[in-house]
């Protein structure tokens, strides 16, 4: 049985949609939920940079319904967990449950008792209209269909609730990621429209003008848009930040689609690679420039 988010007050460790997985989910949880575990110190690290910048201005009060929508390893959503209070509850949902694992153990860890762990898909779970926000940090580029779920988002807000995502920036302006995918495209072929995916990518809300339209399609309203820039570590030394660059981002998927190719030109990719970021090292590890949108709006009713 399908339970549903409206178990106010309940606790509820976790709630798991019968439905099937879509491919993007998929390969989430088979490719992808490994990899980014293994450098869950740059991931946590660095995002939580762009999500830290904004989490003073949260519209946030003591016993707010909260969710917290691709909340991956659960950092933000003990951070608004303690931020609503004890009267108040946060629904942490991804499609991961192995990232959830990680959000279960930290928060009983720190004794934050009032979040609910749902195990599906964002853009089908079944929501219940009593909550007062609805936030995102880095997950909803990855909808395969974003009006969608955008607009099933908006069944979880109340009428005046609100909704806070956070989503890169183009990729010119992220050399963190931009920079290594050139390195990668200098020795391998781009991958093809074949190619084993997690959804849209991770620039494709960086444009302002067509998120604006795809919220106003979804129903939202009072569409506000700001920038924030940060200095992100993207690895304990350059090794590290190399490993990472060919796990994960678009350097990382060139690498993986390129197959045997790309693992006979490791060695030279890796070269190149570090010979670009050495520049970017420091005493606190390798740091390179981010920048991202913080996207508001609200659900008029």
């Amino acid at each position: 049985m399908v339970l549903p988010t409206q178990t106010m007050g309940v606790t509820v460790d976790d709630i798991r949609a019968e439905q099937p997985d879509s491919d993007f989910v998929t390969f989430w949880n088979e490719v992808l939920v490994p990899k980014f575990t293994r450098f869950r110190h740059v991931l946590v690290g660095g995002l939580g940079r762009h999500s830290d910048a904004i989490f003073p201005l949260l519209p946030v009060s003591p016993g707010d319904r909260i969710v917290d929508a691709g909340a991956g390893f659960g950092d933000t959503a003990i951070m608004l967990a303690r931020r609503a209070g004890p009267e108040g509850r946060v629904t942490a949902i991804d499609c991961c449950d192995g990232f959830l694992d990680h959000g279960r153990r930290d928060a009983a860890a720190a004794g934050v008792a009032n979040i609910d762990w749902v195990v599906a898909d964002i853009q089908r779970h079944p929501f219940a209209p009593f909550h007062d926000l609805m936030f995102s940090r880095f997950g909803t580029m990855f909808f395969e269909n974003p009006v969608v779920a955008l607009r099933n988002m908006r069944t979880a807000l109340k009428p005046g609730g609100r909704l806070v995502m956070i989503v890169w920036r183009t990729i010119a302006d992220n050399p963190w990621l931009g920079l290594a995918k050139e390195v990668a495209l200098a020795h391998l072929p781009p991958p093809g429209e074949d190619a084993d995916t997690c959804g849209p990518g991770p620039f494709s809300m960086a444009g302002q003008e067509m998120v604006t339209a795809q919220l106003r399609a979804a129903g939202y309203d009072d569409i506000a848009f700001r920038r924030v820039d940060a200095m992100i570590r993207i690895g304990n030394d350059i090794e590290d930040a190399i490993a990472f660059q060919l796990a994960l981002g678009p350097a990382g998927e060139v690498y993986r689609e390129a197959g045997a190719l790309g693992e006979a030109k490791r060695p030279a990719i890796e070269a190149d690679m570090r010979a670009r970021l050495l520049p970017f090292v420091t005493e606190d590890g390798v740091q390179m420039m981010s920048s991202s949108w913080v996207i508001s709006a609200k659900n008029p009713g």
